[in-house]
């Protein structure tokens, strides 16, 4: 059987395992480079070359970069910010919201600005009296668009860098989508204003969403604290709340004021027994309430124990509760020097990457388990795995065989239907299985077809970025669109109201204002 028989099999594959989604997506991506070696298509070193690849090690990087900047407090400071300029107007504060998430995905991915957002924005709606709903999905729309606005705004955009520089068609640089995500941004911004209050459903998650900003202060009410909030949320440390629920382990137990846990992570900082303050020794009975103090970690570690329930989530109460900390300066400085590295090119940018990660740890933004917990390892495994599936799909001839099919629908109407081709195919696939995965498959068509077609490949590479950046009419078309749809309580079908009209606009700018800019 020829190999590119072979490659268009696994391809195949692939999409259908995605689509059944019966299996994690990092063993998809794991079983891809297996499956090119063990047919032969790819020797061993080409089958794994892609997890070593420059691009993979920059998407690791960046997601670090993104922890720094989330734990330093920089993004919690963002949503402050919108709180006060956004105020209770429904369009300025959709507005705020929406450039928000656009402008914090140019620097650390959807992904992680909506992850980090998330919070902050249910926080935004309850403060004025507006459903989550209403702005969760908008600003997740927002962050797609967004993420054309720098080279480093998504893993997209940087695999088609990387691509363009590799195959000669030119090196794209920092700001080189900036404008198509501009007028993207602008456009998704205008058409949630137009029809956001008739397409963007109003849901409930059936969670109680609260307001965690004064969370100290309640707490050192609560159970007789002199302390400020700004000494129980720190940066690095934060006090917790939890119950301990029948048939708990912890029953029986003796405590007292501050004493140390058996993990010898955190200190009982106050006690209640049928709500009220303990002030000496305590024996634990179901119902009792303990304040822990400790590294926001170790509260997250307890808050996963099965027997002893956090009252609410340390995780959410850190990123609203803690201010700008003492890191936050040292974390805006690497990143600002990141950028002009990216910008001026003095060094590749996964070097540029890898100083800015390594800047964090060094200069204690970050501690190296955090860097670590903060990578999305699936991302990239992923990315590494469907890499050595678009090289077998290039080295075995598969992609000049679906390039070929293509052209031969599309060729004689030149190079606008094929952009037009590659974008039904992009819009479909994109919605089924991840944008990124998505982008790895179509890249190596598009560039086939462009070379048969003697064209540039750079417009078409610059447009399949664009096309993969319209995943908005499923909630599993990426990360970003999962995270609020738990947050908001979104159903399946509530994307594609107001996700098919952005869609097309994503298709009308990758068809007809890409080629503007890169001439064909």
């Amino acid at each position: 059987m020829p190999e590119s028989v072979i490659a268009l099999i696994i391809l195949a594959a692939a999409v259908l395992l995605f689509i059944w989604d019966r299996l994690p997506i990092a063993v998809i991506a794991l079983l891809v480079p297996l499956a090119l070696w063990a047919t032969g298509v790819l020797d061993l070193g080409e089958a794994v070359a892609g997890f070593g690849d420059p691009t993979v090690l920059f998407i690791a990087a960046l997601f670090v970069v993104s922890e720094a900047l989330d734990a330093s407090g920089v993004t919690a400071a963002a949503g402050g910010f919108a709180m006060r300029l956004g105020g209770t107007n429904p369009s300025r504060l959709m507005v705020t919201v929406m450039l928000m998430a656009a402008l914090l995905t140019a620097l650390i991915t959807p992904n992680g600005s909506v992850a980090a957002l998330t919070p902050v924005i249910v926080v935004i709606a309850i403060r004025a009296h507006r459903s989550p709903s209403e702005l969760l999905m908008p600003a997740a729309f927002a962050a797609h668009s967004g993420s054309l606005l720098m080279l480093i705004g998504s893993p997209v955009t940087v695999v088609v860098a990387d691509y363009a520089e590799s195959t000669g068609a030119g090196r794209l640089g920092l700001f080189s989508t900036g404008l198509i995500g501009l007028v993207l941004t602008v456009a998704t911004i205008g058409v949630v204003l137009l029809l956001g209050s008739r397409l963007v459903p109003q849901r409930s998650s059936g969670k109680v969403l609260r307001d965690l900003g004064a969370h100290g202060a309640l707490l050192a009410e609560h159970y007789g604290l002199d302390e400020p909030q700004d000494k129980l949320m720190q940066r690095g440390r934060g006090t917790a709340e939890f119950i301990i629920p029948p048939r708990s382990r912890f029953i029986g137990d003796l405590v007292h004021h501050g004493m140390v846990t058996e993990s010898g992570e955190l200190v009982v900082a106050g006690m209640h027994h049928k709500g009220r303050d303990v002030a000496g020794p305590l024996t634990l009975s179901a119902g009792d309430s303990l304040l822990f103090r400790g590294s926001w970690q170790a509260l997250a570690n307890a808050a996963d124990d099965p027997d002893i329930i956090a009252v609410d989530d340390p995780d959410a109460v850190r990123r609203q509760a803690v201010p700008l900390g003492r890191g936050a300066k040292r974390a805006l400085s690497v990143l600002a020097a990141m950028i002009v590295l990216l910008a001026t090119g003095v060094v590749p940018a996964a070097v540029a990457g890898l100083l800015a990660a390594l800047a964090m740890i060094l200069l204690r933004v970050i501690t190296v388990e955090e860097a670590y917990a903060g990578v999305s390892w699936t991302t990239i495994i992923l990315v590494g795995g469907m890499m050595s599936l678009s090289v077998g799909m290039t080295e075995s001839g598969a992609a000049q065989l679906l390039a070929e099919g293509l052209v031969s629908v599309v060729g004689s109407a030149g190079p606008f239907a094929l952009l037009a081709g590659l974008f039904v195919i992009t819009a479909v696939l994109g919605q089924l299985i991840s944008n990124m995965a998505t982008a790895l498959i179509v890249i190596p068509i598009g560039v086939s077809a462009a070379a048969q077609m003697n064209i540039s490949a750079m417009p078409i590479l610059v447009a399949i970025a664009v096309f993969a950046a319209a995943a908005l009419l499923t909630p599993v078309a990426t990360p970003a669109n999962l995270m609020v749809q738990e947050a908001a309580g979104y159903r399946f079908n509530d994307y594609w109201k107001i996700g098919a009209p952005l869609l097309l606009l994503y298709g009308l700018a990758g068809i007809f204002l890409v080629p503007l800019l890169w001439p064909f």
